[in-house]
C-alpha cells in the first residue's frame, strides 16, 4: 500500500499430518485466508517453503500448481461455486475432465460419490433445484471425486442454517474417518469444535495450536 509493505503472514510454522482434522480460526485480517490460499496452492509464499506430500510446491510455476491443485486438493467454498447450467452429476464430474478421464468413467465415479453424500436421488437436478444443504453436499462430492490428499473447506457452513450446518459437519467427520486430511477455515467456534485440532491466527502469526478434547 503506497510505500508500506504489509505482511499477511509472518513466521508461520505449521505441520499438518496425513489424516488430521484441523480448523483454522482467526478474526478478519488475521491471515487465515492467505494461509488457506497457500495451503491450497492458490498463492505462493514470498519467502519460506511449503512441502505438500514431500514435494516443495512453494516455487512451482502456475501450470504446475494447477496440476497439484487438481490432483491433491479438494476445495469446498462457502458459496458452493457450482455451475448453474450443469446437473449435480455434471458438476461433480467436472474435475475429472481436467484429469483426462473418459466420460463413462467420469459419470460413474461422480454418481458413486454423490451416493456417498446421500444425493443419489438428486443427480439430474440443477443447483437452483436444490436446497443450500444439498448444494453444499454436491460441492463436497465434487471435492472428493479426485481422491485428493487434502479437503480444504472455506467457511463451509457460512450460508447454511444451524441444523443443515450440523448435517454438513457430520459429513466432514465421515470424510475424516475414511482417511482424508480435512482443513476447515471458520470463524465459528461451534464449527471449529468438530475438528480434532484448532489453530488460531492473530496478526499474521499462529497465536495458539490446541488439540480438541472430545
Amino acid at each position: 500500500m503506497g510505500f508500506e509493505t504489509i505482511f499477511a503472514l509472518q513466521s508461520v510454522t505449521l505441520d499438518i499430518q496425513k489424516n488430521e482434522y484441523v480448523a483454522l480460526m482467526g478474526p478478519s485480517g488475521s491471515g487465515k485466508s492467505t494461509l488457506m490460499n497457500i495451503l491450497g496452492c492458490l498463492d505462493s509464499p514470498t519467502s519460506g517453503t511449503y512441502i505438500l506430500n514431500n514435494i516443495d510446491v512453494s516455487s512451482m510455476t502456475d501450470s504446475d500448481l494447477a496440476e497439484v491443485r487438481n490432483k491433491q486438493i479438494g476445495f469446498i467454498f462457502q458459496t458452493f461455486n457450482l455451475l448453474p447450467r450443469l446437473s449435480a452429476l455434471e458438476n461433480v464430474a467436472l474435475p475429472l475432465i481436467y484429469a483426462g478421464i473418459s466420460k463413462k468413467e467420469r459419470l460413474e465415479k461422480a454418481a458413486y460419490v454423490l451416493d456417498q453424500v446421500s444425493l443419489a436421488d438428486r443427480m439430474t437436478h440443477k443447483p437452483n433445484e436444490l436446497s443450500g444443504g444439498q448444494r453444499q453436499r454436491v460441492a463436497i462430492a465434487r471435492a472428493l471425486v479426485n481422491d485428493p490428499a487434502i479437503i480444504l473447506a472455506d467457511e463451509p457452513t457460512g450460508n447454511l442454517d444451524s441444523k443443515t450446518s450440523i448435517e454438513i459437519m457430520n459429513i466432514f467427520e465421515k470424510i475424516h474417518t475414511s482417511g482424508n486430511t480435512v482443513i476447515i477455515v471458520t470463524h465459528e467456534t461451534d464449527i471449529a469444535g468438530f475438528a480434532k485440532r484448532v489453530v488460531k491466527l492473530k496478526d499474521g502469526s499462529v497465536d495458539s495450536d490446541i488439540i480438541n478434547r472430545q
